[in-house]
């Protein structure tokens, strides 16, 4: 049996951004149903947790397995399957997997979101995701300036100036005042899937045009929605999902900000892990 072995710096290096973003967005306009996919599924182990999050995308089934608690913190492998004869055909890194599409799929939202002309980029959070949504961003917006700030936070300005804003942080509470955030910009929160944390206020969501990955994801993990709707800063009726945006259905509108919540989905690994194999 012949299986394609790829490293994370062999993933980085087959797979870039735009090719990542156009696999997910081709995924998207093909038919690809976020809403169906299988919810991802939490296992406790003796030293940490293990995560399992499987999904069918085209021609490959794909699951990643990770375990979370250790040292690093995170590690796991992506298993890839032929769909029609369910055999084996890639055995992948999965963090490598999970840093390409975490900063694809957010691209691809920035791509229908933001203005054409957006050149300022603040980034909350120093990590590799950090890193990895300036490239990606870079790849389909015209950034000339990007401020990167840690634990020491932005200053008012730097929100109030910025064009597009992603929040690639731990916090479990917002990191900025969503009403500095200018009527044109866009802002995208990575950080957590996890119903009680959220990196962005009630006064960004009260104004934005909001979107998920799925309806049903967002209910059940994407603090920054869940808490939203629960003080009544938003309507579960005014979400807009990334398909909808993607193929037509829903735009934004042009004077409001929008806010791109991610939470990660089973099916993107699946899309980007079928790109590779």
């Amino acid at each position: 049996m012949d299986l394609t072995l790829l490293s994370a710096a062999d993933i980085a290096e087959r797979l870039p951004a735009t090719k990542a973003i156009e696999a997910l967005e081709t995924a998207l306009k093909n038919g690809l149903d976020p809403e169906s996919d299988t919810p991802r599924t939490f296992v406790g182990v003796r030293n940490g947790e293990l995560l399992l999050m499987p999904s069918e995308a085209d021609k490959h089934i794909a699951v990643k397995v990770l375990t979370v608690g250790g040292d690093p913190r995170i590690q796991g492998v992506v298993i890839v399957f032929d769909a029609e004869t369910l055999a084996p055909v890639a055995f992948l890194d999965g963090i490598g997997v999970t840093n390409v599409r975490t900063a694809a799929v957010s691209a691809l939202a920035v791509k229908h979101l933001a203005t054409d002309d957006a050149t300022r980029l603040l980034v909350f959070g120093r990590g590799p995701q950090s890193q990895a949504h300036i490239a990606a961003i870079s790849a389909i917006r015209p950034i000339e300036h990007v401020d990167v700030v840690g634990r020491e936070g932005a200053s008012d300005e730097l929100v109030s100036s910025a064009d597009i804003i992603c929040c690639c942080t731990t916090s479990g509470t917002p990191v900025f005042d969503g009403s500095l955030v200018q009527d044109h910009a866009t802002v995208v929160a990575i950080g957590s899937h996890d119903p009680d944390k959220r990196e962005t206020d009630d006064a960004l969501a009260a104004r934005a045009t909001v979107v998920v990955e799925s309806r049903t994801s967002a209910l059940r993990e994407a603090g920054d929605v869940v808490a939203a709707i629960q003080s009544g800063a938003l309507g579960e009726g005014e979400i807009v999902t990334l398909a909808e945006l993607v193929t037509g259905l829903r735009t934004p509108d042009p004077a409001l900000p929008r806010l791109f919540k991610s939470s990660g989905m089973s099916w993107e690994d699946a899309v980007i892990a079928g790109a590779l194999a």
